[in-house]
């Protein structure tokens, strides 16, 4: 997200340190970011007067220190996609901002198409990018094994005004559900996949996505149609840079005619400064 497309949500102030400084909604927060290991471009007395830091803790995990009260949860709005954010004991807030970018993307891909496009968007979360689909005429479904976020994407679904669109809200171990949609004969026009480094099922099933991620994108194949519009996958796992991602799609895609790119996700300062925050590549024809 770029600080000038937030009518009210998201600014990125500053970074270093292995941090961030925050303002979403009316909060100021602080949490890590590995990867700003620069200085930070603003004065300390700015940094302390974050109204929440997460603590990151050694042995995993951490929590929030909190230096006024906040309420359970506020919403921001981002191009008039409205999210309910809450601190979770992650350090996540419901939204991550970083993926801005690929919901205008998706957005535009699907208006332009000028068809029905069938979408299922996997490790769905809370539900950025079936928002943009959905409001750009897509049927979705929306895939991620925590009900907990498949109710929190519903209702960030209510808020922006798009409960009457065509979705499918599902709640399942993602590898297990593409097999069954596989063995239906379910077919999708785009796909959309942000899948976690490492996961662990309800039945103790394991992911581990250096060990997984190749296979199942083989599986998804199986569920395009016979004119698919785009793949888009993006991770935040250390090592899966976006020529990485773009060289799995090329695997996945093999003998489909479409065209490749990649590119880094980020976050803009205000001041223009630009943080990392993962990668992503997309297949589309």
């Amino acid at each position: 997200m770029k600080s000038k497309d937030i009518k009210m949500g998201y600014k990125l102030l500053d970074s270093g340190k292995e941090s961030k400084l925050e303002r979403v909604g009316p909060y100021l927060l602080v949490r890590p970011s590995p990867q700003a290991v620069w200085s930070p471009g603003l004065p300390e007395k700015e940094w302390q007067g974050a109204d929440a830091v997460y603590i990151r803790s050694s042995t995993g995990g951490g929590n929030w220190e909190f230096k006024r009260r906040l309420p359970e949860r506020w919403e921001i709005e981002y191009r008039g996609l409205k999210f309910f954010i809450k601190p979770t004991g992650f350090g996540h807030l419901g939204v991550f901002p970083e993926h801005g970018e690929s919901w205008d993307w998706i957005e535009e891909r699907i208006r332009e198409a000028k068809g029905p496009i069938n979408l299922l968007n996997m490790f769905a979360y809370t539900g950025g990018a079936t928002m943009a689909a959905l409001r750009a005429g897509a049927a979705v479904c929306h895939l991620d094994a925590s009900k907990g976020v498949v109710d929190w994407a519903r209702e960030n679904a209510v808020l922006s005004g798009l409960s009457d669109r065509p979705v499918r809200w599902i709640v399942d171990d993602v590898v297990k559900f593409v097999q069954k949609e596989i063995r239906r004969g379910k077919r999708y026009d785009a796909i959309m996949l942000d899948p976690p480094s490492f996961g662990r099922g309800a039945s103790g099933e394991i992911w581990k996505i250096e060990d997984d991620l190749l296979k199942f994108l083989l599986d998804c194949r199986k569920l395009l149609s016979e004119k698919p519009l785009f793949i888009h996958l993006s991770c935040h796992s250390p090592g899966f840079t976006p020529l990485v991602l773009q060289n799995l799609l090329a695997e996945m895609m093999q003998g489909r005619r479409g065209s490749l790119s990649n590119g880094e996700m980020v976050i803009s300062e205000i001041s223009g400064r630009l943080l990392p925050s993962g990668a992503h590549a997309r297949w589309t024809t």
